[in-house]
């Protein structure tokens, strides 16, 4: 927060800093994931990354339906999301609308860069991919699954927007968006401690795979929080052989008798 008050002072980038800022919770690995995956991974905080009154959110939903669920698709969806108070979606898309009017590569990307968060149908998820393009995954705002099967749309609406979601890469970190600079002190202090205790049950092997936890704004240096206590080596000497470093785990000391 010093930071982006130092900056905010340079006039140059008075423009910049219009604009909130994204706290991200940067997890350093000692081994990088086998393999990577666009599945959003959900972490509870218990202050929301979105304002419901100042959103920019937008939801895929199904086309029009014929049949015993007629009603259910677009035009019905665009509807019953204005009903909902306060829900934070400021934009409703079909399937045939964002293939018709996103095809080209420069309407993805602006598609992409226009809203903080996507959500999607659960149903229409495996089709979507095609559809979004490359954009959306290299920028990690694929769109997070909702559940509109079910009567209280708001309520799924808000259960995944009162979360945040990062994503395992192939690489040996990990990237969770924890808050903003409009969040108070103590608000971004929650969060930041409520993604960390979370984090034991999302990272491959656990915490013993957690190097270091860092804390960057978007333009800022990394500022380490936490750093795993270096593993006891001992210096192994063979015959014929090259001398190798290897982590031992540290003996326990047995207790003299008095």
């Amino acid at each position: 927060m010093k930071h982006l008050e130092k900056e905010k002072g340079d006039k140059k980038n008075e423009q910049l800093f219009e604009d909130d800022q994204i706290f991200n919770l940067v997890v350093a690995l000692k081994r990088a994931p086998e393999k990577a995956s666009n599945k959003p991974i959900r972490i509870e905080i218990p202050n929301s990354m979105y304002n419901t009154e100042g959103a920019e959110v937008c939801l895929f939903v199904k086309d029009q339906c014929e049949g015993p669920k007629k009603g259910e698709g677009h035009k019905a969806a665009k509807q019953r999301v204005k009903s909902i108070e306060n829900s934070g979606v400021s934009k409703v898309i079909g399937m045939s609308k964002l293939k018709a009017n996103y095809f080209p590569f420069e309407a993805k990307r602006k598609l992409c860069d226009a809203y903080d968060l996507f959500l999607a149908d659960d149903r229409i998820i495996p089709s979507l991919p095609k559809l979004i393009g490359k954009t959306f995954f290299k920028k990690k705002k694929q769109p997070i699954p909702v559940d509109l099967t079910k009567k209280d749309w708001g309520a799924q609406i808000k259960k995944a927007m009162n979360a945040t979601y990062t994503f395992q890469s192939e690489g040996s970190c990990m990237n969770v968006r924890v808050a903003r600079s409009s969040h108070e002190e103590d608000e971004i202090v929650a969060n930041i401690m409520a993604a960390a205790e979370q984090l034991g049950n999302v990272v491959p092997r656990k915490w013993k795979n957690i190097q270091a936890l860092y804390l960057k704004t978007t333009d800022s240096v990394s500022l380490p929080i936490f750093v795993a206590r270096p593993e006891e080596v001992s210096r192994i000497d063979t015959p014929g052989t090259i001398a190798v470093a290897v982590a031992e785990k540290p003996k326990k000391r047995k207790v003299a008798s008095s």
